[in-house]
């Protein structure tokens, strides 16, 4: 049976429960007066508005966190100036975040525009009318160990993203790709080897 709260302890958590509002009224005003102003600069730092709203979320919590953790140095006076700067430093992080992964999906249409570009699928294709060229990479690819071929067959057949391949082989995006590189640079090696030798 739960024992009744003594009268000292009601009184220490109405207590809290005073502070933590009198934190959240002293934020409010303030924010009321400033937040307009501080989204419109958080905007100008930014590439949309939806970044704009989570830069400057981002930096009130640090402002925020500061102030309860009693680390904030300076008084209410000091909170715009810094959340000016903290705006700043978010936003190109944010960019420089961007940039980057940008960047990764740029390398990686380009590497699958680049990969496998003289390979068809149909020449993959076995049937009766089966091409010289087709034998030999069905061959080639029918002789490539299972890891480079099963990432060959699911990119090539499965239509699967890189991303999707490693999740399924329980491999990384790049393990898959390099794979896929690979496999398919070992098949025009020996698609390259029989044209030397006038097989095809």
């Amino acid at each position: 049976m739960k024992q009744p709260r003594s009268f000292s302890s009601n009184k220490r958590i109405v207590k809290l429960a005073s502070v933590e509002n009198q934190k959240q009224s002293r934020f409010r005003p303030w924010l009321e007066e400033h937040g307009s102003k501080l989204l419109l600069f958080a905007r100008q730092q930014t590439r949309s508005l939806a970044d704009a709203e989570d830069v400057l979320q981002d930096a009130l919590v640090k402002l925020a966190r500061k102030v309860e953790e009693g680390t904030f140095l300076g008084g209410e006076d000091a909170w715009l100036p810094f959340l000016y700067t903290q705006i700043r430093r978010e936003a190109i992080d944010l960019g420089r975040k961007d940039d980057r992964r940008r960047k990764r999906e740029e390398k990686m249409v380009k590497d699958a525009r680049s990969l496998g570009r003289d390979i068809e699928m149909p020449m993959f294709e076995k049937g009766e009318d089966q091409s010289e060229t087709r034998r030999i990479l069905v061959q080639g690819l029918e002789s490539l160990p299972l890891k480079f071929s099963e990432v060959i067959n699911m990119k090539l057949w499965g239509e699967r993203t890189f991303a999707e391949i490693g999740e399924t082989l329980g491999i990384s995006l790049n393990t898959a790709a390099s794979r896929y590189r690979y496999g398919i640079e070992a098949l025009r090696k020996q698609l390259a080897a029989a044209r030397l030798n006038g097989d095809v």
